[in-house]
């Protein structure tokens, strides 16, 4: 029996002892300031030779990670306590050091485009930028495309502005359910509860709430869609897919056959919705019934247990990520108390210059909380991976950190689907499984679907709540092939991802992640004690590498053709074909 005491709150201090009245942080922040006009001063004379190039990098690596750090401590702050106002302070000093680091690595991406070929070579060949390399090409081929100092200036208190607001927005609303006050997140955690009337009461609950707010989220998503649409034009884009499909480094070739594959298959995830909504007594499924637990002891678990259960989990799979798992769960790196006023959103926070990470929730002490809190912990072991990478190296796009989080998922979920007994734990984790098949290829197909119409229509002018609604609806209705009823069509105000300011079009990388977590993880039940190396290794090329380059080296598969996508694809429709089998000789 295990015996360990998992604390439900995590600790902050080490990283930098007193909140945001932290000497330490005061510093830290006053001397990053310092190193960036000492930098800035060297961009401005530097001249492509290796050993120059080398030192600005270096320099700027330093500051990157320094940053990084700053900024996700009062990340942190702001998810426990929305009002922490020092916290607030170092978010928007952290975003203005982020604007000025932007705009210093702006004026180096079109000093390279200015090289000539036979240079650029020559330089790229110098042994002082070897583990720059990949960096470098990335920057020259960015140059063409880099907002103005000036407009980089106004996304201060312009768009990531209004992106920080919608989160001290959201964390400030309070929901009443049940004749308690609950945050936003503590609600929408309701919809696993095993009661009915709890989940329609929470539903009900919060759609009042979107009601009576929509007006002010309809302003704040129509400031940021505006600011990034004139942003956009200022910078020469038209096509809105085209910074994200850089951010991800991926071709559009990889999205429309992931996309058309999509497309494809939805009839199989339409039926098992069909067959569980039967199982609630419905003729379709209704959005706050998605997430209702099977009738399963494992529908519940302490976060005692879940720790314990991942830590076992995590060393069955691998020596490394044992550790990491202890590390995590024993030193304070998780936020999981259940309690008022804390973010809805649960995040991973990045913290490179102590080489940590802290994840933030509130567990609902259910199996899907302990499949989100896993999630998280995918993102901080790719962290872990990172750590001895190069600085500059260590960024990966979203896609990838997304295959992470769900390949974490995979080790509890598949593990847990070999040691079933029973044909109900095997249905009621069929269940778990087939839920993330449905978020990822019929609601974030949806969220794709919204987002694209959105910034089409921003360009003729505001678009007002009800419309909103109605896109949202329409999106909902063409995501799920009208298998969902009673459409969710607030979802626009709840789902954060359509207000992240750095990552527009949040939605596909899932769906990637998703598909070729899969892959991944059937390669590694074939490679058993090897597998551990071959996941570390592909994680640290992350950051280096495109997708396309990064999968064909380490998996041989070519992702811009549509049978890669289908192979993923068709274990997830075996697991819809079991479940309604099953369903069936209940």
């Amino acid at each position: 029996m295990n015996h360990t005491e998992y604390k439900t709150v995590w600790n902050l201090d080490s990283l930098f002892n007193g909140g945001s009245e932290s000497p330490e942080l005061h510093n830290l922040m006053k001397d990053t300031n310092v190193r960036i006009s000492e930098l800035e001063e060297i961009i401005r004379k530097v001249t492509p030779k290796p050993d120059q190039l080398e030192n600005v990098l270096k320099r700027l690596t330093e500051i990157k990670v320094r940053i990084a750090q700053m900024r996700s401590f009062a990340i942190c702050l702001l998810s426990v306590d929305s009002n922490d106002h020092g916290a607030q302070f170092y978010r928007g000093e952290t975003t203005a050091l982020q604007s000025k680091y932007d705009s210093m690595t702006s004026d180096l991406k079109r000093m390279l485009a200015s090289i000539e070929e036979m240079e650029w070579g020559s330089l790229l060949a110098s042994e002082n930028l070897k583990d720059y390399r990949f960096i470098l090409g990335e920057w020259r081929e960015e140059a063409e495309r880099e907002p103005s100092r000036e407009v980089s200036n106004l996304m201060v208190d312009g768009y990531h502005a209004w992106g920080q607001f919608y989160q001290s927005f959201m964390s400030g609303i309070r929901v009443q359910v049940r004749g308690g006050e609950l945050s936003v997140g503590q609600a929408i955690n309701l919809r696993t509860h095993a009661d009915e009337s709890v989940r329609r009461e929470a539903h009900e609950a919060l759609v009042v709430k979107w009601t009576e707010h929509e007006g002010q989220f309809a302003q704040i998503l129509n400031h940021l869609t505006g600011f990034r649409l004139n942003m956009y034009e200022s910078m020469g884009v038209e096509d809105v897919l085209q910074i994200p499909l850089a951010q991800n480094r991926m071709k559009p070739e990889t999205l429309d056959a992931m996309l058309s594959v999509m497309e494809k298959y939805k009839e199989p995830f339409s039926e098992y919705l069909n067959v569980k909504a039967g199982m609630n007594g419905d003729a379709k499924m209704k959005s706050y019934h998605f997430w209702s637990p099977m009738n399963h002891e494992h529908q519940g678990m302490e976060y005692g247990e879940a720790a314990a259960l991942i830590e076992d989990r995590f060393h069955a799979f691998g020596v490394e990520m044992g550790r990491f798992a202890q590390t995590a769960f024993r030193e304070g790196w998780v936020e999981a108390e259940n309690r008022p006023g804390k973010s809805a959103v649960p995040i991973c926070a990045g913290f490179p210059l102590t080489g940590e990470s802290r994840v933030f929730m509130t567990f609902p002490s259910t199996f899907k909380g302990v499949l989100t809190l896993v999630h998280e912990l995918g993102h901080a072991f790719h962290n872990h991976a990172m750590k001895q990478v190069n600085g500059m190296n260590r960024s990966y796009p979203m896609n990838l950190a997304e295959t992470a989080s769900t390949f974490a998922e995979m080790i509890i979920l598949e593990t847990a689907m070999d040691q079933a007994e029973t044909e109900k734990e095997k249905m009621f984790l069929l269940d778990e499984k087939l839920k993330r098949s449905i978020m990822n290829f019929m609601n974030l197909h949806a969220r794709f679907i919204f987002e694209k119409r959105v910034h089409e229509e921003r360009r003729k002018g505001f678009i007002p709540a009800a419309r909103l609604n109605e896109l949202m609806g329409a999106a909902m209705e063409e995501g799920y092939g009208g298998a969902l009823d009673e459409v969710p069509v607030h979802s626009w105000i709840w789902t954060p991802h359509f207000y992240k300011t750095e990552s527009p079009f949040y939605n596909f990388p899932y769906t990637f992640g998703y598909l070729l977590a899969l892959h991944l993880f059937a390669r590694a039940k074939e490679t058993g004690k090897e597998s551990e190396d071959e996941y570390l290794a592909f994680l640290q090329d992350s950051g280096s590498m495109s997708a396309e380059d990064l999968v064909m080296k380490h998996l041989g598969e070519d992702i811009t053709k549509e049978s890669f996508w289908e192979k993923g694809m068709e274990l997830c429709v075996k697991d819809s074909e079991e479940f309604i089998r099953l369903a069936g000789l209940q």
